[in-house]
């Protein structure tokens, strides 16, 4: 995917890290009423949510795209960071909360999911606290063509405007298309880029079902952090390792 390789070096510029303010204190609320003092990260990216939550936990941050670690890294140099897909990779330790955002998205089948909830149930603590937030669930989801655009502040002089296109082709299987249109400009330098990805989709019954079958009492749990533009998150996941 363009976006977390050739385009990393754009991503705070594309996603900023202010944006991310009030979903990082509402998922730090809910490690804090855990009891967590160490989290993992399984898909961090750019490193934004942990950008926050640095502040009041030791994070461990891993991501299977290498040039996202590096941008994470310049915003997070006092973070531990590891190259890794969230399915597999294993750092032989455990940790109070294990904590996966949006990176979620891109497991398209059930196999896919329970793999990565064994993984985090191996990397959790007994009693730890498992929290993931997808961006929706069959429930939830929506078809859609979103328009945004940032500038980055000075003196860099760089600028996105893009259109993501959200759509579903075949509603009987677990994907959805998730489509870019970027325009980048730097200076008087003007290019475009067309980014295709695939994302998975579930019904809610299937993340709590994956999550119980892995060794988590798991629940949903309604998000409060974001708004109510068509598919901004209703809610996320929680479970605590049995």
């Amino acid at each position: 995917m363009k976006l977390y390789s050739e385009l990393a070096e754009w991503w705070q510029v594309i996603s900023p890290t202010a944006d991310y303010v009030d979903e990082a204190a509402f998922f730090g609320h809910l490690f804090e009423e855990a009891g967590a003092s160490t989290i993992l990260e399984l898909g961090a990216g750019g490193g934004n949510i942990a950008s926050f939550l640095k502040h009041d936990f030791e994070m461990t941050l891993t991501d299977l795209s290498p040039r996202m670690i590096e941008s994470s890294k310049k915003q997070n140099p006092e973070c531990e960071h590891f190259v890794g897909d969230m399915r597999s990779v294993s750092l032989d330790r455990t940790f109070d909360g294990v904590f996966i955002h949006d990176a979620i998205m891109y497991m398209i089948s059930e196999g896919d999911l329970r793999a990565v909830f064994n993984n985090a149930h191996r990397h959790c603590k007994p009693g730890g606290i498992l929290v993931v937030a997808p961006d929706c669930t069959r429930e939830t989801f929506k078809e859609c063509t979103d328009y945004e655009g940032h500038d980055a502040p000075p003196p860099d002089n760089r600028s996105v405007r893009y259109i993501q296109w959200t759509y579903d082709a075949d509603p009987a299987d677990t994907v959805f298309n998730y489509d870019f249109i970027l325009a980048l400009r730097k200076g008087e330098e003007l290019t475009t880029a067309i980014d295709r990805q695939l994302c998975g989709v579930f019904p809610r019954k299937t993340w709590l079902e994956l999550m119980s079958d892995e060794g988590f009492d798991a629940k949903a749990v309604k998000d409060t952090s974001t708004n109510t533009e068509t598919n901004d998150r209703a809610e996320i996941f929680v479970g605590h390792k049995r």
